[in-house]
């Protein structure tokens, strides 16, 4: 018997795999679906608009009303649709948390209190995991809102409020996987949360504490105060300092700036980097000139309550890489420049 060619064992072994490479030509057809695609589900989100009824008002009527929170209901795709539709209604203002459906049957329907309102997803309305626990939601007497794309099923009928979320047509070509219907129900969703955040009147500085490790929260929540340097930090020379011993003062703060104070400590004007530049240019003597006649004066500064991202547009607008903090009465209480705003997340 002939001995089998052997194979090389870095190669992967390919079994019943089929390769699809493209065509000449596939691209144009490639990009045509990708189009269709996006068209049906603009389309079915577009048509929501005519939907934002009567029914909408009174699904944000009990939502505002709701002592507990919203508890979110969906299975398979309508489930992770779900868990998006809490997370932005939790973050938005309105208190909410999803429960797997299938789970709430085993235990989690000791989640959902007599003072919450229920959001049941469901596109076809007859989720069976979702009909088996209505009874003990009806018993509970929680205001139940149904958001489904058949206003006939059975979790239409049975809601106190429906909100039809009915597509023409998946984006799917074989009108299988849940596109266009899972599209809309987020819309839906994300309708309902703004709605809410509008009325509730929740602010930027509302989100940015539901937010504190994003970016966002650090540029709403931080203050200068919070990533200036303080006292011994601070780069602090007096008038008539030389500008050699101003540049060591520079040089142990490292921060690539000096503060220049009267006698008194009431700032009278900075030195930087750049001061030093054009003082080089035109030649001084750094041992026998006083700092006083290098420095910038009615330098910009900032307030320690200021926010840390107004500082930072201070500084892009000005075009400088740090900043002083001045008290009330001008004197100096910390000092920043564009690094520490770096390591603080907020640029």
């Amino acid at each position: 018997m002939p001995d089998e060619p052997q194979r090389n064992m870095t190669e992967p072994r390919r079994l019943g795999t089929r390769k699809y490479a493209l065509a000449p030509g596939d691209e144009d057809r490639i990009r045509s679906l990708g189009r269709a695609v996006i068209e049906t589900e603009a389309a079915a989100v577009a048509a929501l608009t005519e939907r934002i009824d009567d029914a909408f008002v009174q699904a944000c009527r009990y939502m505002l009303a709701c002592l507990g929170r919203i508890v979110v209901l969906g299975m398979g795709k309508s489930g992770h649709i779900g868990g998006k539709v809490a997370a932005t209604l939790a973050s938005t203002g309105s208190p909410a948390f999803f429960v797997h459906p299938g789970e709430a049957s085993h235990g989690d329907l000791g989640m959902i209190t007599p003072q919450d309102v229920v959001l049941a997803l469901s596109n076809s309305g007859e989720t069976p995991e979702i009909l088996t626990i209505l009874p003990i939601i009806k018993r509970l007497g929680v205001p139940l809102i149904a958001m489904t794309g058949r206003p006939a099923s059975t979790l239409a009928r049975e809601a106190d409020v429906h909100l039809d979320v009915t597509v023409a047509a998946e984006a799917c070509p074989l009108g299988l996987a849940p596109t266009s219907s899972t599209t809309a129900t987020l819309a839906m969703g994300d309708a309902l949360a703004i709605a809410l955040l509008q009325h509730r009147g929740f602010t930027a500085d509302d989100f940015a504490r539901s937010h504190p490790a994003g970016s966002l929260g650090r540029r709403l929540l931080l203050h200068v105060a919070d990533v200036m340097h303080r006292g011994e930090r601070i780069p602090q020379v007096t008038l008539g300092t030389s500008l050699i011993a101003s540049l060591e003062e520079m040089s142990r703060k490292g921060l690539g700036m000096t503060a220049v104070v009267d006698g008194d400590g009431v700032l009278a004007g900075i030195f930087t980097d750049g001061d030093l530049r054009r003082a080089l240019d035109r030649g001084v003597d750094v041992h026998r000139t006083a700092i006083e006649e290098v420095m910038t004066r009615g330098c910009v500064t900032t307030a320690a309550d200021d926010l840390a991202a107004e500082a930072l547009q201070l500084m892009e607008s000005k075009s400088i890489n740090g900043l002083l903090a001045v008290d009330t009465e001008g004197r100096p209480v910390g000092a920043l420049n564009m690094h520490d705003l770096l390591r603080a997340g907020v640029v």
